[in-house]
């Protein structure tokens, strides 16, 4: 049945909004929006929650646009349901300071869920919100449900391409997300040209080997209203598996580039602005022209939002009267604040001279009973990682109220679906694996840092001592790449002391993300301290008057500066040793403390870490010297790696002597 004329103005609406704002930037992606405007209007006015009233409303829908390049849409179908975003906001796409910028980013735009553009991202993080709303539905629903949203994400041929879809895909399906429903523009054209000179998959057949449930609206119908909501429809219907709807359209419907990649990635220009607006009826002037009668079907389906919301309310509000402790549990994680009391554990034992991932995941399980919200797994890697949540299940398909999640051998998916379950709200999710393997992670941990997301990577066998594995394992170059990406917070802790003040750090409300990067093989516990993991780097020995000499360490290498520390002094060097657990913190302290710990005339100073040396000289200066590890690795044991390369005391007393002569007495 084709489209009513009221339907096809309202689609319109959304087509020529986007055409004109990137027209007037003169930059951006038009074909997106005019060929999904009628597919995406169908979803928003026929099936999605929301309220543009209170946009972060919790039992809303989630809406996200994995094709970020096609942001115009977006933002289009935000202005005229009536969230706080004006015609003026939309006219200013593209400009600096303004609330349209070129790719949806998380907290510019209300309404935007997630910040999407890197291809396949999207994807991943849907998986993610799908995960959190299955895992507190599980936790938190009973007679009554207060938690029953859906994910829905509209994907490009791009997305699909990306190596990450394939992960969270296979994922989602392994897991059963029946509330997730995946919408892909199916326009057969990239930015470089036709799709089927790279990518010529069967797309139904690959997620239904996913075991995703799969329905196809074809080139007739593409742009067909009341097919696209039958297949939505459908797709809601099915409850045990996520839904993948391929649609095909027309990218650059109605205009003289439709079905080129020349509508990709460019404006029209003017003259095809005008041919298009004239091949579908829409006034030549005045530009982002919207008729008063469509603006209102928009602004009252937008109002109807807050009667969904009033209606969720008064199901809480019997909710609560039923379960008033879980509620309080609720409403704490939501607000993303911590209960009164957490039970931080005091090293012993064992634990003393352990590995961190030891240490660490000894404080998981101390505090997890205590914070409900914790939730996590590992590429397949909990019994290396220490990471396994210790009598809190698993979560898979009928156990979602599971808190260990088995995410396989897939770094990048489980990143991307980490983020995901971070910007849901309500959880507090965690990823481990080894640290050599965030290069398979680094993407989503970009968009991690660029949104500020409240999540938290337990990353292990963090140097050239875990041994055997071998160059291919041991990270070399990592603390130097994450050193340089901002918003990141990393903490290499020395002992189990400072993994413990670590977690205390990165359990806070509204902070994040933070790494964690931990040893495989023992460390030795340095001593009861106020271990000053807060303040990034603190003195932890210290020598009588003026030092002559300051070692810097961080992780496993400051009880080797203990130790040379030692010799030093008994040839006469005085000599401070600071551990510096992470860079970021210290960098944030006011500079009364950090020429403190590093007094700015000492100007013989050396770090000492096992990893690549890029960037040390912020901390030793011009006259330091970094020794540190700026090769790759071998595969040998642990003690005769240290041995060949040099992480010994006597060798680092040894250089540092050699190196800084004069300043001894």
């Amino acid at each position: 049945m084709p489209n009513t004329p009221e339907d096809e103005q309202r689609i319109d609406a959304i087509r020529f909004l986007s055409v004109d704002a990137v027209q007037k930037a003169n930059s951006g992606h038009p074909g997106l929006p005019l060929g999904a405007a009628a597919f995406a209007y169908t979803l928003w006015t026929r099936h999605l929650r929301f309220n543009p009233k209170d946009p972060k409303w919790f039992d809303r829908d989630r809406f996200i646009l994995s094709a970020g390049h096609g942001s115009m849409l977006l933002y289009s179908l935000l202005y005229l349901t009536g969230y706080d975003l004006t015609l003026d906001d939309i006219k200013q796409f593209r400009q600096l300071g303004s609330k349209t910028p070129g790719h949806p980013e998380y907290a510019d735009t209300p309404g935007v869920e997630v910040t999407t553009g890197p291809l396949g991202q999207g994807v991943g993080n849907a998986v993610g919100m799908a995960v959190a709303e299955a895992h507190m539905a599980a936790v938190y629903n009973r007679d009554i449900k207060i938690v029953d949203h859906h994910t829905y994400c509209i994907a490009s041929d791009g997305d699909l391409m990306e190596g990450l879809s394939h992960e969270a895909a296979s994922f989602a399906g392994h897991q059963q997300l029946g509330k997730l429903i995946v919408l892909y523009d199916d326009n057969k054209v990239s930015l470089a040209g036709p799709t089927d000179i790279t990518f010529t998959d069967e797309h139904l057949l690959r997620f239904q080997s996913y075991r995703w449930h799969t329905e196809c609206v074809d080139i007739h119908h593409g742009n067909d209203v009341e097919s696209v909501d039958r297949a939505i429809t459908a797709a809601k219907n099915v409850t045990d598996k996520p839904s993948f709807i391929a649609i095909r359209t027309h990218i650059g419907y109605g205009s003289p580039k439709q079905d080129t990649f020349k509508a990709h990635g460019e404006p029209l220009g003017p003259d095809a602005v005008k041919a298009t607006k004239e091949k579908l009826g829409w006034p030549l002037q005045p530009d982002f022209y919207v008729p008063d009668d469509v603006l209102r079907f928009y602004r009252d389906l937008g109002a109807k939002g807050a009667q969904l919301q009033a209606e969720w309310q008064k199901r809480y509000d019997s909710w609560k009267a039923q379960e008033p402790e879980l509620a309080k549990q609720f409403e704490r994680t939501v607000a993303g604040e911590l209960p009164a009391q957490i039970p931080w554990p005091t090293p012993t034992g064992d634990l003393l001279n352990a590995a961190t991932r030891d240490s660490g995941g000894s404080v998981m399980n101390a505090i997890a009973g205590a914070l409900p919200e914790l939730v996590g797994g590992s590429a397949d890697l909990d019994p290396s990682t220490k990471t396994y949540l210790k009598d809190f299940g698993d979560f898979e398909p009928g156990s979602y109220a599971g808190r260990n999640i088995h995410y396989g051998v897939r770094e990048h998916g489980m990143a991307a679906i980490n983020n995901g379950m971070a910007m849901h709200g309500g959880l507090l999710p965690f990823g481990a694996t080894f640290f050599n393997f965030t290069d398979y992670m680094k993407p989503s941990m970009r968009l991690a840092a660029i949104t500020k997301a409240r999540a938290i990577y337990v990353l292990t066998h963090d140097s050239i001592f875990l041994g055997e594995d071998g160059p291919t394992h041991q990270p070399i170059e990592q603390l130097a790449t994450f050193r340089a990406l901002p918003n990141m917070t990393l903490i290499r802790p020395a002992d189990a002391l400072e993994s413990l003040e670590a977690w205390k750090l990165m359990v806070q409300p509204k902070t994040g993300p933070w790494m964690l990067v931990l040893t495989r093989q023992k460390v030795p516990f340095l001593g009861e301290r106020n271990a000053d993991v807060a303040r990034g780097a603190y003195v932890l020995v210290d020598c009588e008057g003026t030092p002559d000499l300051i070692l810097i360490a961080t992780g496993s290498e400051v009880h080797l500066a203990v130790e040379a520390a030692k010799l030093l002094e008994n040839q006469g060097t005085r000599t401070r040793v600071v551990s510096m657990p992470s860079w970021e913190l210290f960098a944030a302290q006011p500079e009364s403390y950090r020429n403190e710990v590093l007094p700015p005339d000492v100007r013989g100073r050396m770090s000492i870490e096992a990893g690549a040396t890029l960037g040390w000289e912020r901390w030793i200066g011009d006259r330091g010297y970094a020794f540190g590890v700026d090769r790759f690795g071998t595969s040998a044991p642990a003690e005769a790696i240290a041995k060949a390369y040099g992480f010994t005391p006597e060798n680092i007393a040894k250089i540092a002597s050699e190196r800084f002569a004069t300043v001894s007495r």
